[in-house]
C-alpha cells in the first residue's frame, strides 16, 4: 500500500529534463514556477522544438509559438523563462550539472520487431539513459516520467550501472505522470496524487524524499505517496487502462442506447449517482484519442501475454476494439444517413485535435473519420482552432511510405474558420469538443448549407432540440431519432 513521506531530505538545486514535449515542458515549468529556488533546464535534440520554447512574444506580449498548447502554460513560461526556467540544446551541459534529472522522452508503439503493435519501444529512454551515463560526472537521481513498462528501471539500472564512472552513484525513481491533455496546467498545479516509485533500500528511499521535497513547494504532504519501482511503473498503465474502460462501456452503452430509444447522457448520469461508479468518464463520444490510452493498454496486452496470462490480455484487448468501433459505427452511420452515399458531397469536419484545449492530434477520432469519408470518395473541410495546417496534412498521408499529398488535397480542404468550413455542406461532423462550437450562430450556418442539412455530434455538446427547430436533421451519439408526441385517432 502507497505510504507518505516524511524525512528532511537535501534539497534539489538543479533540475535537467530530457525531452521537451508533452509531459515534460509542462511538468517542469509548473515545476520552476512553483520553486523558485530550483533551477530548471528543459532539453531536447531537435533544436526547432527547443527555439520554439524560446520563441519571442507577439506585439501584444502573449507567447503564441510554443509547440505545445495547454491552456495557462504561455503566462507561466513567460514568467520564469530566463530567471529560473531555461530551454536548450545543450543537453550534456545540464545533466552534468543538475542534481536530478527526468527522463521524459517519447515512448511509442513499436511498429517492428518483437513486440510490433503492442509494445513500447524504448530506444528514446535507453539513448538518453546511456548519454547519462556517459556525461554524468556525479551522483545523481534519475527519474522515469515516460510512460514505461513494468521493470524498465531495471534495465536503466544495468546500463547505468554497465557504464558510470567510478565513485559515481546513480538512484532511479519512477515518478508518472497523470495529466489530462487540456486541463496540464490546473492537473499540475493540484494533483490528485503524486506517486513516486523507488527501491526498498535506504538509499532509495532518501531519493524518493528528495523529489517529493520539490513536489511539497505547492503539493499537500498528503498527497505525495510512496510505492515500490515496479508499482508505480504499472500504476500509470493501470489507471490509463481503467479510463478508457470506462470510456469503451459508456459507448458500448451508447449504441444500445441509439437502437431502443433511450438516453445515454441519462442513462450514464443514473450511473454515474451510483458512489461506488462515480460520474467522469462516462461522457458517450465518437471515441478516444490522445497519445497515452490506446498506447497504455497495447502495452498492457503485450505484457499480459509475456507473462502467459492470454485472458488478462484478451479482455484489455477488447477496450481498444470497442473503440475502434466506436469510430468505424460513427463513420458508416454519417454514410447511411446521407442515402449510403457521400461521393463528391460536401461533409464539415469540425475540430481536429484529440479533445478540446489542445494541439495534439495523437490516436484523434477526426483522423479516422476523415479518412473513411475520403475513403468513400467525399470532399472534406475540416476546421480546428489549435492543430497547425502541417499537422493535419501530415497526419492525412503517408510522408516517406506513400507520397498521396496531390490525391488527399483533391478531397481535403482547411477552413480559416467554422463557418466557412460549413459552407454548400450538406453534413456536420462535429468531431471535437471545442467550446466554440456551442456558441456558433448555427441558423446563419444551416441557411448557408444545400439540404436537407445534417449534423452528427460525435461528442454530444450541442442543443439538438434547438438545432432540430432550425432545420437540422441531428444525430447525436448515444441517442436515437427525436421523440415526437404520438397522433392518436
Amino acid at each position: 500500500m502507497p505510504t507518505a513521506i516524511s524525512s528532511a531530505p537535501q534539497a534539489i538545486r538543479r533540475i535537467c529534463c530530457v525531452g521537451a514535449g508533452y509531459v515534460g515542458g509542462p511538468t517542469c515549468t509548473v515545476i520552476a514556477q512553483n520553486c523558485p529556488d530550483i533551477t530548471v533546464t528543459i532539453v531536447d535534440v531537435n533544436p526547432v522544438r527547443i527555439a520554439a520554447w524560446n520563441s519571442a512574444p507577439d506585439a501584444e506580449g502573449r507567447l503564441s509559438g510554443l509547440p505545445v498548447y495547454e491552456p495557462g502554460l504561455a503566462e507561466i513560461v513567460l514568467a520564469c523563462r530566463g530567471k529560473n526556467l531555461f530551454f536548450s540544446t545543450e543537453i550534456d551541459k545540464a545533466i552534468e550539472e543538475a542534481d536530478l534529472v527526468f527522463v521524459s522522452v517519447n515512448t511509442p508503439t513499436k511498429k517492428s520487431g518483437v513486440g510490433a503493435g503492442f509494445a513500447a519501444d524504448l530506444h528514446y529512454v535507453e539513448s538518453s539513459t546511456r548519454r547519462i551515463a556517459a556525461v554524468a560526472t556525479s551522483s545523481k537521481i534519475i527519474v522515469e516520467k515516460s510512460t514505461v513498462p513494468c521493470r524498465t528501471a531495471a534495465s536503466m539500472r544495468t546500463i547505468l550501472e554497465s557504464n558510470s564512472r567510478p565513485g559515481v552513484r546513480f538512484d532511479i525513481l519512477s515518478n508518472p505522470e497523470f495529466l489530462a491533455e487540456g486541463t496540464a496546467i490546473p492537473d499540475l498545479q493540484s494533483p490528485d496524487r503524486v506517486l513516486i516509485g523507488s527501491l526498498d533500500t535506504n538509499e532509495g528511499r532518501e531519493a524518493a524524499a528528495r523529489l517529493s521535497a520539490v513536489y511539497e513547494h505547492w503539493v499537500p504532504k498528503h498527497k505525495v505517496y510512496t510505492t515500490g519501482l515496479w508499482s508505480s511503473e504499472l500504476s500509470k498503465l493501470a489507471a490509463n487502462a481503467l479510463l478508457a474502460q470506462r470510456i469503451s462501456s459508456v459507448n458500448a452503452m451508447a449504441a444500445i442506447c441509439e437502437a431502443t430509444g433511450a438516453d445515454v447522457d441519462e442513462v450514464a448520469h443514473a450511473c454515474g449517482l451510483d458512489g461506488r461508479i462515480g460520474p467522469k468518464f462516462l461522457k458517450a463520444s465518437v471515441g478516444f484519442g490522445g497519445s497515452c490510452f490506446q498506447k497504455d493498454i497495447l502495452n498492457l496486452v503485450y505484457l499480459s501475454e509475456s507473462l502467459s496470462l492470454p485472458q488478462v490480455a484478451d479482455y484489455w484487448r477488447q477496450v481498444i476494439t470497442m473503440n475502434e468501433w466506436s469510430k468505424s459505427r460513427f463513420a458508416q452511420k454519417v454514410v447511411q444517413t446521407l442515402f449510403n452515399t457521400i461521393t463528391m458531397k460536401k461533409v464539415a469536419v469540425l475540430g481536429f485535435a484529440f479533445k478540446k484545449n489542445t494541439g495534439d492530434t495523437r490516436e484523434s477520432a477526426a483522423i479516422s473519420l476523415c479518412r473513411y469519408f475520403r475513403q468513400e470518395n467525399a470532399l472534406v473541410t475540416i476546421y480546428d482552432p489549435k492543430v497547425p495546417e502541417a499537422q493535419i496534412w501530415m497526419d492525412l498521408t503517408e510522408p516517406g511510405v506513400v507520397d498521396d499529398s496531390i490525391e488527399v488535397r483533391k478531397q481535403i480542404t482547411l477552413a480559416p474558420s467554422a463557418v466557412a468550413a460549413c459552407v454548400d455542406a450538406e453534413a456536420i461532423v462535429i468531431a471535437t469538443e471545442w467550446d466554440e462550437f456551442k456558441e456558433l450562430d448555427w441558423a446563419s450556418i444551416y441557411a448557408g448549407m444545400k439540404k436537407p442539412a445534417f449534423l452528427f455530434d460525435g461528442r454530444g455538446i450541442v442543443d439538438a432540440k434547438l438545432l432540430r427547430k432550425i432545420g437540422f436533421k441531428v444525430h447525436s451519439v448515444g441517442k436515437g431519432p427525436e421523440i415526437v408526441d404520438p397522433v392518436w385517432a
